[in-house]
């Protein structure tokens, strides 16, 4: 019986450093670009659907309109 010896740590993460970095690179990117497609869309819907319905007056609008006196 001949047993013979593989040598993984060409396989290995810690071994290998341009497999390592490149892993690393890409967590890297995909991580920043969800975290800036996250804010972007949060912001959108902060923004937009938000909105309070307030309540203006009739005399301070863009075309007041006035009560008349009787």
């Amino acid at each position: 019986m001949s047993h013979e010896i593989e040598d993984n740590s060409k396989k290995d993460f810690t071994k290998s450093w341009v497999n390592s970095s490149r892993f690393l690179f890409y967590l890297q990117a995909f991580c920043i670009l969800a975290f800036v497609l996250g804010g972007c869309y949060r912001l959108y819907h902060q923004r937009y659907e938000g909105k309070p319905k307030v309540e203006v007056q009739k005399s301070s609008q863009y075309k007041p309109e006035y009560e008349q006196k009787k």
